[in-house]
Parts: C-alpha cells; sequence; structure tokens
C-alpha cells in the first residue's frame, strides 16, 4: 500500500482515528509521518495519567469540601487515606475499592460516563451479566410506569420481574 501523503513510498504507519464514532484510516511512509504535526513519536509522556486522575479526584474533593469526613475517610486494610488517594490517583490496595465506594461512584461516573462495566468479558460470565441487566432494565421500566400512574403494564412488567 502506497504512502496517501507523498504517493510514492510504501505505507509503514497505519492510524486509525475514531472520533466521535466516525472512524478513519490514515497510512503513511514515515518519512511523511514525521512531518505530520499532530503525530509526535517522541517517547517521553505529554502528561502523567496519574496527574489527569489526581486533577478529577482533586476537584471531585474540593467540590465536598462541606463533607469533612471524606477527607478523613481511610482504607482499613493499608491505611491510605481517601485525600492521599485524590492528591496520588492510585489506590492502595483491593480494598480501597470498598472504604471509598461511596465517593468513588460519582467519580467514576464523571470519568466514563457510567459505573458498569461494558466491555469484553469471559464467556461463562456473559449470561449471568446479560440476566441481571436485563433484570435492571425491568425494574427501572417498572418504576417509570409506577410513576406515569400505567398500573396495568406495571403489573405486566412485576410479573415478568
Amino acid at each position: 500500500m502506497l504512502c496517501q501523503e507523498c504517493r510514492q513510498n510504501e505505507a509503514t504507519i497505519h492510524i486509525m482515528r475514531n472520533i466521535n464514532g466516525k472512524q478513519t484510516e490514515l497510512h503513511l511512509c514515515e518519512q511523511c509521518a514525521m512531518k505530520k504535526e499532530e503525530l509526535d513519536f517522541s517517547f517521553e509522556p505529554q502528561f502523567s495519567l496519574h496527574q489527569f486522575f489526581a486533577g478529577i479526584l482533586e476537584q471531585g474533593l474540593q467540590n465536598n469540601r462541606h463533607d469533612l469526613n471524606v477527607a478523613n475517610l481511610q482504607c482499613p486494610s493499608c491505611g491510605l487515606t481517601f485525600a492521599q488517594f485524590s492528591q496520588v490517583g492510585r489506590l492502595g490496595c483491593s480494598e480501597c475499592y470498598r472504604a471509598f465506594e461511596k465517593r468513588m461512584e460519582p467519580l467514576l461516573r464523571r470519568i466514563h460516563a457510567g459505573t458498569s462495566h461494558t466491555g469484553k468479558m469471559p464467556l461463562h460470565i456473559q449470561s449471568r451479566v446479560k440476566s441481571r441487566r436485563e433484570l435492571e432494565q425491568l425494574r427501572e421500566e417498572l418504576r417509570s410506569k409506577v410513576e406515569k400512574e400505567e398500573f396495568e403494564e406495571a403489573a405486566v412488567l412485576r410479573d415478568r420481574i
């Protein structure tokens, strides 16, 4: 395949972009790729992922300054405080997820636009997860029908649950 820029050299760099659901491909030779300003081939990190998460966590902590107990939350297993977690951006152990669960959920929701896993999963788990998601969806529909006072449809949903 020839380079899409110079149309002379063999394309050795293949870039796939997905921006707002629109996927584009770019096939370049090494020389043309080096000339592209938006492509940076340096190996020095431009930003630290930990700093990124720490910034988001710190912002979340500042939004909850009125709740003084937030900063004092501490993991019983490793001793990490929520304030330390918000500065470092990294949990100390697996038990931290439980210790900071109530405070992490809004942060994860803001970072990931949700708190449930939507990617690939092992085959032996798929059916259980699918059943659980269907049940959650039915319960949500039931709540909605009850709020709208559509009791007959709510009864049908209740029976399905």
